[in-house]
């Protein structure tokens, strides 16, 4: 099984609260390798307020956090039974597994956090094969051939008419093959 994204449904203001409850338990109980990230999704806003500008946090999705994990039985309920988890959204309930986020909307949602789905070092490493999931060569298969950590890019060497073109790509148009 491979690592996807799930919501999770939380109490309202408890986001937080939940997110380290659930690190605390994968901890705890080994499951590591299965509960990957818990992400509480936030953005930063400058607002201005009797002619001074404020920076706060706001949750984009108040009552929801976002949860990399392996879906197993064992990591589901896990998370199924941390305090303030009132569920998963995709899942019709009566014991059915959640859909999981397409990567495209995990792109969408952690790119606006400045975060990546993919790992660098942990996910993707040069003469990795990756497939393309977005643009105009979408669907193609390709070596990757350079990382450029700053710009969250990578050159793939794909092939194009019997011959090898090397394309940049940003992480959101490629998945791991």
């Amino acid at each position: 099984m491979e690592k996807e994204w799930y919501v999770v449904n939380t109490y309202s203001g408890h986001e937080n609260k939940v997110k380290e409850k659930l690190e605390m338990r994968a901890s705890t109980m080994g499951m590591e390798d299965y509960i990957l990230r818990v992400v509480v999704p936030e953005q930063t806003e400058v607002e201005v307020k009797d002619g001074k500008e404020k920076t706060k946090v706001k949750k984009m999705f108040p009552g929801y956090i976002l949860v990399e994990m392996v879906m197993t039985d064992e990591a589901w309920f896990i998370v199924r039974n941390t305090p303030g988890v009132t569920g998963f959204i995709g899942s019709s309930g009566k014991g059915a597994k959640p859909f999981p986020l397409t990567p495209m909307e995990v792109d969408k949602i952690l790119g606006s956090m400045g975060m990546s789905r993919l790992e660098i070092g942990n996910d993707l490493n040069v003469n990795d094969t990756v497939k393309v999931i977005s643009g105009p060569f979408a669907n193609m298969l390709g070596k990757i051939r350079s990382i450029n950590m700053e710009a969250q890019s990578v050159e793939v060497a794909l092939d194009l008419f019997g011959q090898e073109t090397i394309v940049e790509l940003q992480l959101s148009e490629i998945a791991k093959d």
